[in-house]
């Protein structure tokens, strides 16, 4: 029996890869990539946006007036605007956080590029940004999109995940593991 997350993430690579050989088609993917880091950003933002996406409560006709109204809002293009309305409709809209990931996953493959998650402690400056990129870049051959989030609980240094692959090279970390050796030797 498949778990929940897994058939979630089908329904969602599935509207995923719709919207993405849609927008590839009409030559709106940027377009579309534009309105969908919009919509993450307005989920980020507004609990009741999640509440709406997360929520059984909510009718059909209720989630698809609210798509529409939030689409026009935020003058969305077409092929976004209809995938949303139509996950409403099929309610599915729980599903949008990973519809938006795997579009942009899709996107960045068709560019040849990766994206590379990168916390760190405070907000890096343009020229690490620049040095970030060109390293990673060398490291795995291809051009690397960089998503950055601020974590000050890391103190220090940084947290980078390219696909499966991660390097912790926060001082939280390096205290968590000298805990451990201390705790060994005590």
């Amino acid at each position: 029996m498949p778990s929940s997350q897994s058939s979630s993430s089908g329904v969602a690579g599935r509207y995923a890869t719709a919207l993405f050989e849609l927008a590839r088609e009409r030559g709106v993917l940027p377009a579309v990539e534009a309105d969908l880091t919009a919509v993450e950003a307005a989920l980020a933002d507004s609990a009741d946006f999640r509440e709406l996406i997360a929520s059984p409560v909510f009718s059909r006709e209720d989630m698809a007036a609210a798509i529409k109204a939030i689409a026009a809002k935020m003058e969305l293009g077409a092929e976004t605007a209809n995938t949303l309305g139509l996950m409403a409709e099929n309610r599915r809209l729980f599903v949008l956080p990973a519809l938006i990931a795997s579009v942009k996953a899709l996107a960045a493959a068709e560019r040849g590029e990766i994206t590379a998650e990168v916390s760190t402690a405070k907000p890096l400056t343009e020229g690490q940004s620049t040095a970030l990129r060109d390293a990673l870049k060398a490291s795995v051959g291809k051009d690397v999109a960089l998503n950055v989030t601020v974590d000050p609980a890391l103190i220090g240094g940084l947290v980078i995940k390219v696909g499966s692959r991660m390097v912790d090279s926060s001082i939280r970390s390096k205290l968590a593991n000298l805990q451990n050796i201390m705790k060994e030797v005590g």
